[in-house]
């Protein structure tokens, strides 16, 4: 092969090459490219779920700050207004919303104690809770369609037992009867809705609730409540 590779060389012929494997390199080289697609996809998906849970952990974070120059009931507003929600502080008929001027109000209504939060449809997670615990005074709680609520979150309910009269967890998908058993230290509670939970046995878990909280009234699991019709009654504004 040499020696023809000279002779033809002399002549000013190319030598004959090799004719390319076409067929086993084209689908190696899909392969390769597919491949290389698929883990890029891959990382980019990764990187979006890490960037949502660093941006759901962030939201959640404890206001350590506002609570030491503001107090417990300013920290606890700030925050639920910041998820988009409301509150409502003791002696007050309206709701602080957002959408209004809500920042000297609030920073006002300091040394007054918050009676009422709304977090409906909020991302609220269980670190979430660190800003709302040290409420002395909370008489009525929406947690309504929380997507991230689970049954370890809705334990640290527990802190307003001698205070919160009005409850819903309504339409929260991870919360389970597990988490609706932990509701025995509420004996305040007058109101709670638990409609569209998922649960085993809707009727065991009523007979449950009514012999935990003896005082309440539970709407969503029996077929003459709201549940049945697909609508949940407002909660009751406190006292």
């Amino acid at each position: 092969m040499a020696a023809l590779r000279a002779v033809l060389g002399c002549r000013g012929v190319s030598a004959p090459r090799r004719p390319p494997r076409q067929s086993r390199g084209a689908a190696g080289g899909l392969l390769q490219r597919l491949g290389r697609w698929f883990y890029e996809v891959d990382e980019v998906v990764a990187w979006g779920e890490r960037l949502r849970r660093n941006r759901l952990r962030s939201r959640n974070a404890y206001c350590g700050f506002l609570r030491d120059t503001y107090g417990d009931n300013v920290a606890a507003a700030i925050f639920t207004l910041s998820f988009g929600g409301g509150v409502r502080f003791e002696g007050q008929e309206h709701w602080i919303r957002p959408e209004s001027r809500w920042r000297p109000e609030v920073l006002r209504l300091r040394d007054v104690p918050v009676v009422a939060v709304d977090l409906s449809g909020s991302s609220l997670t269980y670190e979430g809770f660190d800003n709302l615990v040290l409420l002395s005074q909370l008489q009525h709680l929406d947690l309504s369609r929380c997507p991230h609520l689970d049954d370890w979150a809705l334990g640290r309910l527990h802190v307003f037992g001698d205070t919160l009269r009005d409850l819903s967890v309504a339409h929260c998908p991870h919360v389970t009867e597990r988490g609706l058993a932990t509701l025995h230290h509420l004996r305040e509670l007058r109101r709670l809705d638990v409609a569209g939970i998922q649960v085993l046995s809707p009727g065991l878990v009523q007979i449950l609730l009514e012999e935990m909280l003896p005082k309440c009234h539970i709407l969503g699991l029996d077929l003459g409540d709201s549940a049945g019709t697909g609508t949940t009654p407002p909660l009751e504004s406190p006292a």
